[in-house]
C-alpha cells in the first residue's frame, strides 16, 4: 500500500485543498448523502457483501467530514487533504480529538486497498468497525457544521 505522506501546507501548494465559497445548504446536503451511504453500507452488510460495506461506509465518513470543509469555503482534490484539513483546523484547535484523525487515515487506507488492490479483501471485523465509526463520524460532524 502506498501512503501518501502530505500535510496541510502542502495541499495548499499543491492545489489539493482549494478555496471555494462557503455554503451552509451544501454542508446539509453533504450530511444527508453521508447518512444514506451508510443505510446503503448497512444494507450491504447485512447481506455480506464486504467490499461493499467498506467502500460505502467509507465514502459515508468522507462525505461527514467534507461537510466541514464545505461550510468553511473549501474544495478538496485528495481524500489525504481532506483529513489533513480537519486536522489542522479541528484537531489542533481542540475541536476534534485525534483518534478521528486517526481512524479516518486508517479506514481510508482500508477503503484505498479494497478498490485498487486485487490480493486485499476486507474482514468482517473492518466492515463492522468502519460502520460504527461512519455512524460516529455523522453525529462529530452535524455538530461541527452547526457551530
Amino acid at each position: 500500500m502506498k501512503i501518501l505522506k502530505l500535510d496541510y501546507n502542502e495541499c495548499i501548494e499543491k492545489g489539493l485543498l482549494r478555496r471555494t465559497i462557503a455554503s451552509e445548504e451544501k454542508a446539509k446536503r453533504s450530511i444527508l448523502k453521508s447518512e444514506k451511504l451508510l443505510s446503503d453500507a448497512k444494507k450491504n452488510k447485512d447481506m455480506n457483501v464486504l467490499d461493499g460495506t467498506v467502500i460505502l461506509a467509507y465514502m459515508s465518513m468522507f462525505h461527514a467530514v467534507r461537510s466541514v470543509l464545505i461550510r468553511d469555503g473549501f474544495r478538496e482534490k485528495s481524500h489525504v487533504c481532506l483529513v489533513r484539513y480537519i486536522e489542522e483546523f479541528y484537531a489542533k484547535e481542540n475541536k476534534l480529538d485525534m483518534r478521528v484523525i486517526n481512524l479516518l487515515d486508517r479506514f481510508r487506507n482500508i477503503r484505498h486497498d479494497d478498490q485498487y488492490d486485487i490480493d486485499f479483501t476486507p474482514t468482517e471485523k473492518d466492515a463492522d468497525e468502519m460502520l460504527a465509526f461512519a455512524e460516529e463520524c455523522i453525529n462529530i460532524f452535524k455538530k461541527l457544521i452547526k457551530n
